[in-house]
């Protein structure tokens, strides 16, 4: 008990730099935390991918159309339950500063495919009835205040002109995981459009969704779908969801490694500046420690002084980041969630960052005790601050 008043008042004695160096390492906890939950965040669309489905798309790159009469040719393919389409709409909604994800969809299968996405059966039916119609997720929707009927203006790039969409639905998620910060709209429209407009453009798709009827049939599916366009113009690749997903994230491979590098450079933060306070402790306790020696105090009640205090720094320094981190991270979700739908801050973040911190404050703590234990009590005595 009388060891453990000591280590407290040991811990605030000065409690200006108690309190910066409590504060230093809750900052930095904070941003790994951050990071951590930036770099986790964005792996979690290709997590939450359906296993039942398959994504076909041109085999030289994402960017290069499909025929639309591809589809009944693998809607015939065994195994096959169902065939969706779409397109990357693009444009711009107000300015580039407003991004949110637009596709042109098959309307018909679009539920079907995608159960995970709900809309009410009068909403649905509204918008199978609008051509120009389309659907919001409600995070999109309450970012930008869109009500049903509201009409949304895009200036269109990969297909010029302006373009003037409906709201006629707001879909939920299913799942927390969900994402609902996209529109759809029907493809049928799109269509139409570049008919008039661009007619070498017409009748193509992005990539197809197919759905399957049993997930372990993944791969002889994609197999015999691919076989289908061999030696054709428009060869395709089959893969599943989280694998289409998977390769959207590769392009920006280097970010996410440069984030994960950065956020344990962050760790390498938080031991500099609870070391650098230790060893400043430990200098000015010499005479103090060289005291406690001649009272009776013995090298086990030193190591756990001085353990005892750097580890109470670096666990209050760690429970305030953590704290922290939930409201920082709500802010970053409204500024982000149109690029990253999910950014939650998972458990096994915050339990990383709690051992991060322990462990620094039993590091952080090795080379004072060290000194303490092999200093004489004469030198000790000798020593001025």
């Amino acid at each position: 008990m009388k060891i453990a008043k000591l280590i407290f008042r040991n811990v605030f004695r000065h409690k200006l730099r108690a309190a910066l160096t409590i504060l230093g390492v809750a900052i930095a906890v904070m941003a790994f935390g951050l990071l951590r939950t930036l770099v986790t965040s964005w792996y979690s669309g290709a997590n939450s991918a359906a296993p039942d489905r398959l994504v076909t798309r041109n085999s030289v790159s994402f960017i290069f159309p499909l025929p639309l009469s591809y589809r009944d040719q693998i809607l015939r393919v065994p195994g096959v339950k169902n065939v969706n389409y779409s397109n990357w709409f693009g444009g711009q909604y107000i300015d580039k500063q407003h991004f949110f994800a637009r596709i042109a969809t098959d309307a018909n299968t679009f539920q079907t495919v995608y159960p995970e996405y709900l809309l009410s059966p009068d909403q649905a039916s509204a918008w199978m009835k609008d051509r120009s119609g389309c659907i919001v997720g409600q995070k999109l929707a309450d970012q930008y205040h869109f009500k049903i009927g509201d009409v949304i203006t895009i200036v269109g790039d990969i297909f010029p002109g302006n373009w003037q969409f409906v709201v006629r639905g707001i879909y939920h998620g299913k799942e927390k995981s969900t994402e609902e910060s996209t529109m759809y709209f029907q493809w049928d429209y799109l269509n139409e459009q570049v008919l008039k407009t661009m007619p070498t453009r017409a009748n193509k798709v992005g990539w197809y969704t197919v759905q399957i009827q049993n997930p372990n049939d993944a791969a002889r599916v994609s197999e015999a779908v691919d076989a289908l366009f061999t030696n054709s113009d428009n060869e395709t690749k089959t893969e599943t969801e989280k694998a289409f997903q998977a390769g959207f994230i590769s392009m920006s491979s280097a970010i996410i490694t440069s984030l994960q590098i950065v956020s344990y450079v962050i760790i390498g933060i938080i031991f500099l500046v609870l070391a650098n306070t230790m060893i400043m402790t430990a200098r000015e306790r010499i005479r103090e420690y060289a005291v406690l020696k001649t009272l009776g105090f013995t090298g086990q009640h030193l190591m756990i002084l001085i353990f005892g205090e750097s580890l109470s720094i670096a666990i209050l320094g760690g429970v305030v980041g953590i704290l922290i981190t939930f409201p920082m991270a709500a802010g970053f979700a409204k500024g982000m969630e149109s690029f990253i739908p999910q950014f939650i801050v998972e458990p096994s973040t915050l339990i990383i960052a709690g051992i991060f911190a322990v462990v620094v404050g039993i590091i952080s703590a090795i080379f004072p005790a060290n000194r303490a234990l092999s200093m004489k009590i004469v030198d000790g005595l000798r020593q001025v601050g």
